[in-house]
């Protein structure tokens, strides 16, 4: 499955490792509404989920709201989820614990879902 604006060949914003699935995404916090706004090209080439929550960048509220959202739309248990990069910048990986494989395939039906974003 292709990503909406991008050819089939075009980079994923994630990459499988040994614990499971390292997700990128840029998060905007102080948004007006909780959502995935959809993948974001990165000056590296490569692509990244496009967030929003309204928790404020303090004491890792913005954070917590962004793995709560990522579970919910992704359907895990939020406990699977953790900030592995990033915690006070923008762009985040993201680890979703699991079996990489699996995690993967489970993923991508969700991610042909996502439109590119100028």
């Amino acid at each position: 499955m292709g990503i909406r604006g991008l050819s089939e060949a075009a980079p994923l914003p994630w990459r499988l490792t040994a614990e499971g699935l390292r997700l990128a995404v840029r998060l905007t916090p102080k948004a007006g509404r909780d959502g995935i706004d959809g993948l974001k090209a990165t000056a590296g080439g490569g692509v990244e989920i496009a967030a929003r929550v309204t928790a404020v960048p303090e004491k890792g509220r913005a954070n917590d709201a962004l793995l709560r959202l990522l579970a919910k739309q992704l359907k895990l248990p939020a406990g699977r989820l953790s900030v592995v990069a990033g915690e006070t910048d923008r762009h985040k990986q993201i680890l979703i614990d699991g079996e990489a494989a699996a995690l993967d395939a489970a993923l991508r039906p969700w991610l042909a879902t996502l439109a590119l974003k100028e």
